[in-house]
């Protein structure tokens, strides 16, 4: 039979070895453990993710219980002591780098021209609370935060940082690249007129739920061409200007659109987009739920709940290898083009991971070798036969 990877084998292909030890050399990530080098490291925490391994001592039983498959990784035995010291000390950027390298592949995999380029912007919180004794208290959770930037359309984070849960959202956002004609769509956490200034001056849009404290005057009303969307009604659509200490930070026009969601709810929303009608305006702002899916799904399916260390390293660690994970599984489930659900398609991946198989086959049977067909043995055979 034909030689044949492994699932976890084929998962890892878009991570070329040549590119990732320019990396490694960059960063000199393999001068404290030339032993278990950075490669061994990152395949381990990848396989910690998607198998399920909640201990470093779980994680040591169940990789080296399949050592016969390390060869074709390019891996060896793992020691739990020395995935330890890994934890604490390999650098961060060696993974931040993997996975923004992963991130750019994986856009480009889905990308078409002309459609629509929309970025949802935010952050969830991940508790420590007793786990370790440097983590920030602020005021609601003691941990991190793990901020995201999202693409909806191609399901794929673009960017993604790692902060003290002290670190205000709006401090992250600032430091996203504006990319022309794209749109952002964040929460009212993001408000702050001199990055609103910038994205708009950057030929971006955005869109964005107004803070109660905030302060505009209604220039004039526009015309509601359509007011029913799906789960809301538009109320009303006027071109604003804001007013106070803080006014002259925003140096352009903008608009507000006010909705009444299904439930009664009432919604204000604040656009520098001119173009689109009202109920596009409000569909934008109804799809950033769907970063708040990534965020259930990332917790429930990946490991960020339980630690297989407890130095801030190690934690932002293991955090970066989940979000790698995360978009090797959408790669191969864009390049396999299987028609199932993400979550079957990730447990099929945990329960196969060291299977001889193609992704495509995912599903299926392993193919062996067919066994010989064995000779029917005579029933009569050494027996006597008399007339």
């Amino acid at each position: 039979m034909r030689y044949s990877d492994s699932i976890l084998g084929n998962l890892l292909k878009p991570i070329r070895r040549r590119w990732f030890d320019d990396v490694v050399d960059r960063h000199d990530g393999d001068a404290y453990g030339k032993s278990f080098g950075s490669w061994d490291h990152l395949v381990a925490m990848i396989y910690a993710q998607l198998g399920g391994a909640s201990s470093l001592r779980g994680l040591e039983a169940s990789w080296n219980a399949n050592a016969h498959h390390h060869y074709h990784l390019g891996v060896g035995k793992l020691a739990r002591s020395t995935l330890a010291d890994a934890n604490g000390r390999r650098p961060l950027a060696i993974f931040s780098e993997t996975f923004a390298m992963l991130s750019g592949l994986a856009d480009r995999l889905v990308r078409r021209e002309g459609c629509e380029m929309v970025r949802l912007i935010d952050s969830t919180p991940i508790p420590l609370g007793r786990l370790v004794d440097w983590a920030r208290d602020n005021g609601r959770i003691v941990g991190l935060k793990l901020h995201v930037v999202y693409d909806p359309l191609a399901d794929n984070p673009s960017d993604i940082a790692i902060t003290d849960a002290t670190v205000n959202d709006i401090e992250i956002g600032r430091q996203v690249t504006a990319e022309a004609g794209c749109t952002y769509v964040f929460d009212k956490a993001y408000c702050r007129y001199d990055w609103w200034s910038a994205l708009d001056q950057a030929g971006a849009r955005f869109v964005t739920r107004r803070k109660v404290n905030s302060r505009y005057r209604r220039r004039r009303w526009r015309p509601v061409a359509e007011r029913t969307g799906d789960g809301f009604t538009i109320l009303s659509d006027a071109e604003i200007e804001p007013y106070g200490n803080k006014a002259s930070r925003l140096t352009m026009p903008m608009r507000q659109v006010r909705l009444r969601r299904d439930n009664g709810e009432t919604l204000t929303l604040i656009t520098n987009d001119f173009e689109r009608p009202a109920k596009e305006i409000a569909s934008l702002y109804r799809m950033r739920w769907q970063i708040e899916l990534l965020f259930r799904w990332i917790k429930q399916h990946l490991r960020i709940k339980t630690f297989l260390g407890r130095t801030p390293n190690a934690i932002r660690l293991q955090l970066v290898a989940a979000m790698i994970a995360y978009v090797l599984l959408r790669i191969a489930a864009r390049q396999s083009q299987l028609k199932m659900p993400a979550l079957r398609f990730t447990e099929l991946i945990a329960g196969r991971l060291f299977t001889r198989t193609t992704i495509q086959r995912i599903d299926k049977p392993a193919l062996s070798n067919p066994a010989k067909p064995r000779p029917r043995h005579c029933p009569n055979q050494m027996a006597f036969q008399y007339a």
